[in-house]
């Protein structure tokens, strides 16, 4: 339909937004992407879905039909013909460890180790292509596989590694095993002594196994040397192709451990390549705790940045890991009934951590909490309700990682608190193999509780943990839906009552996860003006069975209006 001078809606709507661009931009009145006859699933409550959708630099420039979009195309623009393949924004991974992932592909592989023969094995033949000293880091063990499911110990790998120092971490990231040559290195012996919030694992002799837990990874991690710039970097390019590969276009990266003295570096290395023009992910970093006064003395405060890099929020620890029985309860655990976890090193300390969390957030700074048992996710909400009492109510999108093990009476606080629950749905099919003979039956049915939280009201951000666990939303995705354990045994769904929807899973791995950082405004949906990062689907994951999500993939990846993954065979271009 024209109006009386001749022109469309969608004319007066691509000039509206020109006005919005740079002056160079707006000279441009031609998109240069269009991609039509998809399904576009937009996040946009105004236009939830279209067919297509066009891009002018690194912006969306119109979403409608194909007929539409296609006027905003000239002899210069990139016409992709989608087929009626889905279209989504690009996902946002509200928490990862972006360095260690990415140098993890390059170590040895042991999350799929099926017996501590195999470990061993593994990393065996590992340290033969490796120089004398050099460190073999990483790993992402899981012991839950091997039967029985025993920790491992130095013994193990002592033979196989003596010129080589060890250090791999299980894949939960808080708990590790060292060889004699790397505890040998950190002066660790049997006379070391356990220090707060965490614990050297010792044999019936009270000597040290080899296995150091939270806090106690420090007495390790000391005397192991700093990545250099260059082993960061290539960390960094492996990492953006993995990303790109899974339709990931943002990232939140998280400190690992309240040792993580890297972030300085890590945020320097960002920068560089940032300045080089080579990300191809957008990062938001997130600091320390520990260090907000030395960010607040110089006046930052948390989205300072661009649209590419970011300073994040302020990330600490309340506990362990489930897996780790590290995970701070008010009940023991069931198969370890000596113990109910511990407090992390900074909450053991409750009164100072808690002077550091108002320190920050009257500077600005957003706080992140990692939180996974239910006494640890307690209290948490109750220092960010006494934080709000004593300095009253403000938009601060604070976060609890992981939320994971939940008192019933504390899932409708996190919207009363206007808490975020950045959660990792695939560790809800991992984890469900084996956390009821830790946790019990009665615990569990709050666990992971994503129906519960969404039907309270909370904002759910969806993340991978990336090295903990593989940066796929997809499987996500499908780990929310189907809740289907990874070793088959649970078809229906493990506690199917906390499934959600397809819809609002993608929802949480989109805008949700943009809510979490404070970037709503500009990503995590598609819309004129907004940046354009968008992932093509195999499949119409919104109109197939969710356990079919398993065996969908990403076509194309495109982050600011550059393609920059496509799977063979491609959408056609015309």
């Amino acid at each position: 339909m024209k109006n009386r001078l001749g022109k469309t809606p969608l004319h007066w709507a691509f000039c509206l937004f020109l006005a919005t661009l740079p002056a160079p931009m707006r000279a441009q009145t031609l998109a240069d992407v269009v991609l039509v006859h998809g399904k576009v699933w937009t996040e946009n409550p105004q236009q939830p879905e279209a067919e297509a959708v066009a891009i002018l630099g690194n912006r969306i420039a119109g979403v409608g039909s194909s007929a539409e979009m296609l006027q905003l195309a000239g002899p210069g623009t990139k016409v992709i013909e989608l087929g009626g393949k889905r279209v989504l924004p690009g996902f946002n991974d509200a928490h990862v460890h972006f360095i260690d992932g990415g140098s993890g592909l390059a170590s040895v592989q042991l999350r799929d180790a099926s017996s501590q023969a195999e470990f061993g094995r593994r990393i065996a033949g590992f340290a033969k292509t490796q120089p004398k000293g050099a460190w073999i880091l990483q790993g992402n063990w899981d012991h839950e596989k091997w039967v029985p499911a025993q920790l491992p110990n130095h013994q193990l790998i002592d033979d196989v590694t003596a010129d080589n120092p060890v250090f791999v971490y299980r894949l939960d990231g808080h708990m590790a095993l060292a060889n004699a040559l790397a505890m040998k290195l950190a002066g660790v012996t049997r006379d070391t002594t356990d220090i707060p919030g965490g614990v050297i694992v010792r044999d019936a002799d009270g000597n040290p196994t080899g296995v150091f837990k939270d806090a106690a990874v420090a007495l390790i991690e000391r005397v192991i040397p700093p990545m250099t710039a260059q082993q960061m970097t290539a960390a960094i390019v492996a990492g953006e192709k993995y990303a790109a590969e899974n339709g990931v276009t943002s990232i939140q990266d998280l400190p690992g451990s309240t040792t993580d003295m890297h972030s300085a570096a890590t945020f320097r290395a960002y920068e560089t390549m940032w300045r080089e023009g080579r990300l191809t992910v957008r990062i938001s970093r997130g600091q320390r705790l520990l260090d907000w006064k030395r960010l607040a003395d110089v006046g930052v405060i948390t989205g300072l940045g661009n649209d590419t890099l970011r300073v994040g929020g302020l990330k600490s620890f309340a506990d362990g890991a489930l897996g780790s029985t590290t995970a701070w309860f008010f009940q023991p655990y069931s198969d370890s009934p000596n113990t109910s976890g511990i407090a992390s090193d900074e909450l053991v300390h409750s009164e100072a951590m808690y002077a550091d969390m108002k320190g920050g957030d009257l500077a600005g700074l957003q706080l992140i909490t990692h939180a996974i048992g239910d006494r640890a996710n307690n209290t948490i909400l109750n220092m960010y309700e006494r934080l709000e009492k004593e300095d009253g109510p403000r938009d601060r999108r604070w976060r609890i990682e992981h939320a994971q093990h939940l008192l019933r009476s504390d899932i409708p606080r996190f919207a009363s608190l206007h808490v975020v629950a950045s959660m990792q749905p695939y560790h809800c099919i991992d984890d469900g193999r084996w956390a009821e003979k830790r946790i019990g039956s009665e615990r569990i049915k709050t666990t992971y509780a994503f129906r519960s939280l969404l039907d309270s009201g909370a904002t759910l951000a969806f993340g991978s943990d990336w090295p903990v666990a593989p940066m796929v939303p997809l499987m996500g995705i499908y780990a929310a839906t189907t809740r289907r354990t990874l070793d088959g045994k649970n078809p229906e769904g493990w506690v199917p009552e906390q499934k959600i929807t397809v819809a609002e899973a993608v929802h949480a791995y989109t805008f949700g996860s943009a809510y979490a950082e404070g970037e709503e405004t500009v990503k995590g949906w598609l819309a004129p003006g907004k940046l354009a990062d968008l992932v093509v689907l195999s499949k119409d994951i919104f109109h197939i069975d969710p356990i079919e999500i398993e065996n969908t993939s990403v076509e194309l990846t495109v982050f600011n209006g550059k393609i920059i993954y496509q799977r063979q065979p491609a959408p056609r271009l015309e």
